[in-house]
């Protein structure tokens, strides 16, 4: 089910335009440089709001050869996927580190994601400065791990600049024992006098030097709190008793804003302001869309120009957002006034980037506009995008968010019943599954749940199950679809009746193009040709298999895992006993116990005719996994022949032509791909159970195999079943 990779927002890895009046404290800028050129590789430049952390950073870099990778962080960034995705957009023009690449090695987890960029970034030799800003947004364990991992594997022609309004959550300590640390503080940032006067444009106001280092004092040096009192610094102000009475601690700042600054501007202007809020950040098209004007881009250059606590995001003008403060005010006097304006704001922006393609932040917007309805619409129209580039975090934060339309939203049921799966949670993802079936009146997810249900079936080793499941006639408007239907039939024996289904898989996948579909699909083809004796062709599809996921970055798939079970089962040699490896770790990956058994017996078909200890543990794990299940299909069966051939087996497993049965065996043995206990059978029949048990001695051994999970997979391949 691969898509497109995800939306990557240029301006939130783009290094934001210094302002126009810019003062390059060299104070600081040569320490972050020293530390660049002492090769301790971590910075971090942690202060309160407003006291110009992203400012100084911007500034250094501006001034210095090279291009800087820069993130900016906001919250949706808490999702590992899309952190790590956003990480190597900003690496691309200096380590190209792609975003596909990145979801790709997501699926062998965040370990493999950062050793890939380590890789990168080290084969370079060229000197990477990585700016995360923001970092203080980030609150989720697993990317604070990652990041501290990043670290810990650093080149050295890397340097991390982390800029949080306070300290992450990783172990500072231990790099300032080895000196690889450079730390800015909030009282390293405090404005002396001589920078407080420049930025109050003291000389042109006419403040003198007595009222600037007052003014400064009163601020504490706080950026913020300086860039307010020379906003307030206009014409017939008096100077004296404006410095006497202005104070510059952030709730005062904060009312300030509230009171004053907004209550200068003209209608016209607040208006603007209160409407631009709602946006993160706002260029003048989208501002356009959103708002209803036609001069967005033209009022963002004007407002950028005079008054800095509207912040350039690009070199060309084009891009903006508003200082955190400032945005953070305006959103609570546009709630306080407006309520409704607000929603209807969000649902325009929502709106606005469901046009551009970048989903995340419409869903973003329209469940601020509380349009959970189109919220939820758009999470079901558009998960399997998220998935496919490692989103799973977002995607289920969105369902949890809107949990309270899942009894009642189909398409909202039917992606949490597969993410649900895919998680190994199948109380969930049959809960959520009998919900879509119920609101499916009609027939829209029709085949996502026929493919769900087969799939749920073969993952607890039910193939019986799955084949009944998929038995409808349901039109297939996805290629996961008929991959699930062929899959099935190959997983039960069924290789001639999975053909057609494989086939136009493959014709789907090609002309999506699909790049999950088309690297899967070989394998049950593979599957299907080395159980029917044709192990040259058998090898040749998994070798095909494994090219492509390798050249589409999906080599770590759990879903390739028999692939390498198949090079295993064709090789010789450590080569043959490496694949049967890989194809088991891949498979463990997966809660789908037909799969995993299959490549467990692999494993240990290959080990005991190589001689190596682990093949007893992989044959008792298997035997195990097929102990608990229902009817394990073709995995059950291979696994008999593995015991048979290494002389594991109770009982010799039979192959070819089988005893004919009669009337009344054949009416127990279809029986036995079911749940259904003997007593129930004999209920069914209307026979006692003496009879049922009498029956099923005499097909066990008609069919020559010893257990009722073997008798229905022999009935099977003899078209019994």
């Amino acid at each position: 089910m691969a898509g497109p990779p995800a939306v990557v927002t240029a301006t939130k890895v783009t290094p934001p335009r210094p302002p126009r009046r810019y003062l390059g404290r060299a104070r600081l800028v040569d320490r972050l440089e020293e530390s660049v050129r002492a090769g301790r590789g971590v910075v971090l430049v942690s202060a309160p709001a407003g006291s110009g952390k992203s400012t100084l950073v911007n500034g250094w870099l501006d001034g210095r050869p090279g291009q800087p990778a820069w993130l900016q962080v906001d919250e949706g960034d808490d999702d590992p996927a899309r952190f790590w995705t956003y990480v190597s957009a900003a690496l691309a023009d200096t380590a190209p580190v792609s975003p596909a690449s990145v979801a790709d090695a997501l699926a062998a987890g965040l370990d493999e994601v950062v050793d890939v960029m380590v890789n990168t970034i080290a084969a370079t030799g060229d000197e990477i400065v990585l700016v995360i800003d923001d970092y203080h947004l980030v609150t989720n364990p697993d990317v604070h791990t990652s990041v501290e991992r990043l670290i810990g594997l650093r080149p050295t022609n890397l340097t991390v600049v982390l800029v949080t309004r306070f300290d992450p959550p990783i172990r500072l300590g231990r790099l300032r024992v080895r000196d690889e640390l450079t730390e800015v503080r909030a009282d390293d940032l405090r404005f002396d006098d001589t920078e407080a006067g420049w930025l109050l444009d003291a000389d042109n106001v006419g403040l003198d030097h007595d009222a600037v280092a007052r003014l400064r004092q009163r601020t504490e040096g706080w950026a913020a709190g300086l860039v307010l009192a020379s906003l307030s610094l206009r014409d017939g102000v008096d100077l004296e008793a404006f410095v006497d009475s202005f104070h510059g601690d952030d709730q005062l700042v904060a009312d300030y804003l509230g009171e004053e600054f907004l209550d200068s501007l003209d209608d016209a202007d607040l208006e603007r302001l209160l409407d631009a809020s709602v946006l993160d950040r706002m260029s003048g098209p989208l501002l356009d869309a959103v708002t209803g004007s036609s001069d967005g881009a033209i009022w963002l250059q004007a407002l950028a120009s005079t008054n800095q606590l509207v912040i350039a995001l690009d070199r060309t003008g084009t891009w903006f957002r508003f200082h955190h403060l400032l945005r953070d005010v305006l959103r609570v006097e546009l709630e306080r006034r407006d309520p409704t304006r607000r929603a209807e704001l969000h649902a325009a922006a929502g709106h606005a980037f469901e046009e551009q393609g970048d989903y995340t932040a419409a869903v973003e917007h329209l469940l601020a506009a509380g349009a959970r309805v189109e919220a939820a619409d758009l999470v079901a129209n558009h998960a399997t995008m998220l998935l496919n580039v490692g989103r799973s975090y977002t995607v289920s934060r969105y369902i949890e968010q809107l949990s309270d339309l899942l009894d009642s939203h189909q398409g909202l049921a039917i992606v949490h019943g597969w993410l649900s799966f895919v998680m190994g949670r199948f109380a969930e993802a049959k809960q959520s599954l009998a919900t879509a079936k119920r609101l499916d009146t009609d027939g829209v997810e029709a085949g996502l749940i026929q493919s769900l249900t087969g799939m749920i079936h073969l993952a607890e080793g039910d193939v019986a199950g799955g084949l009944a499941a998929i038995r409808d006639d349901v039109p297939m408007s996805d290629p996961t679809h008929p991959m699930v239907l062929g899959g099935i039939r190959v997983m039960a024996g069924l290789f001639d009746d999975a053909v057609p289904y494989l086939r136009t898989a493959n014709e789907m996948a090609a002309t999506r193009p699909d790049h999950f579909v088309a690297a899967v699909t070989p394998v049950f083809e593979a599957v299907a040709a080395i159980e029917t004796g044709r192990s040259d062709a058998a090898r040749t599809l998994a070798d095909g298999a494994l090219a492509y996921a390798d050249d589409r970055r999906l080599s770590e798939l759990a879903q390739v895992s028999l692939a390498h079970s198949i090079v295993a089962r064709t090789s010789d040699g450590e080569l043959a006993v490496d694949a049967a490896a890989r194809g088991v770790q891949l498979a463990r990956r997966s809660p789908e116990n037909v799969m995993l058994t299959y490549a467990l017996a692999s494993a240990a078909d290959v080990g005991f005719a190589h001689e190596r200890p682990e093949a007893e543990e992989w044959l008792a794990e298997a035997r195990s996994i097929v102990n608990r299940c229902v009817d394990p299909g073709i995995a059950g069966r291979y696994l008999g022949r593995v015991e048979a051939r290494h002389g594991r087996a109770e009982r010799p497993a039979v192959d070819g032509q089988v005893e004919e049965l009669t009337e009344r065996e054949l009416s127990v043995l279809r029986y036995l791909p079911s749940t259904l206990s003997q007593r129930e059978i004999a209920a069914e029949l209307y026979v006692s159970l003496n009879t049922v048990k009498t029956h099923s001695k005499s097909i066990y051994r008609k069919l020559g195999v010893d257990g009722r999970k073997a008798a229905v997979q022999v009935a099977r391949d003899n078209g019994l079943l």
